[in-house]
């Protein structure tokens, strides 16, 4: 069974340009995880940035460099905890992480990067997950973050203000795209790709 939500593709190809991260999530505990998801966000950003050719005397190219950088690690961050915190704690897969070009970066022209983490994630919680990307994908992206604002303030401890998906889609014009996939039946977990398409 698989389900597709929003924007995703998988038009891209490994030979354009990618890096990939796999993560243990059961090995560290939560808390003493986030920095970790941080610096691999950081790190993302800057391998990605190797990328961009640049002339290091322009200072308009060393502001995109900055700028590209910042978006890659926000994106990258958001999607790395949120696939390390909804992980099933039954999950016996790895968390992944993944990076990809959808052109190969050859002039300065602006280009098309994907952002991906897989994990997996109980049905029971499945449901929440397809409530809030129905929501995202039919509501006015600003009139939504607005009001997740109110809601989160108003309960400090939900957990689950979806505010990183309306950041991304706000302040980044990311495309998101979400895949379910179940590997059989008889499994009660299921395989969630969250994908951000976005122009650098």
């Amino acid at each position: 069974m698989i389900e597709v939500f929003g924007d995703f593709t998988e038009q891209f190809s490994l030979h354009q340009g990618s890096l990939e991260l796999i993560f243990s999530p059961s090995s560290i505990a939560l808390k003493k995880r986030w920095r970790n998801n941080r610096l691999s966000a950081y790190f993302v950003a800057d391998y990605f940035s190797s990328f961009i050719p640049v002339d290091e005397d322009n200072n308009q190219d060393k502001k995109r460099i900055k700028e590209s950088k910042a978006i890659v690690s926000y994106v990258a961050n958001e999607l790395i905890e949120n696939a390390m915190r909804y992980n099933d704690v039954n999950s016996q897969d790895k968390v992944k992480f993944g990076i990809y070009f959808l052109d190969y970066p050859q002039t300065t022209e602006e280009l098309t990067v994907v952002i991906m983490t897989i994990n997996q994630v109980s049905q029971s919680d499945i449901k929440n997950l397809k409530n809030s990307i129905n929501e995202v994908l039919e509501s006015d992206p600003d009139e939504l973050y607005l009001t997740r604002i109110e809601k989160s303030l108003e309960n400090k401890h939900s957990g689950r203000s979806g505010l990183g998906f309306l950041t991304m889609i706000n302040d980044y014009s990311a495309k998101l795209g979400w895949k379910f996939e179940r590997e059989s039946n008889n499994s009660d977990l299921i395989f969630v790709t969250i994908m951000a398409t976005i122009k650098i």
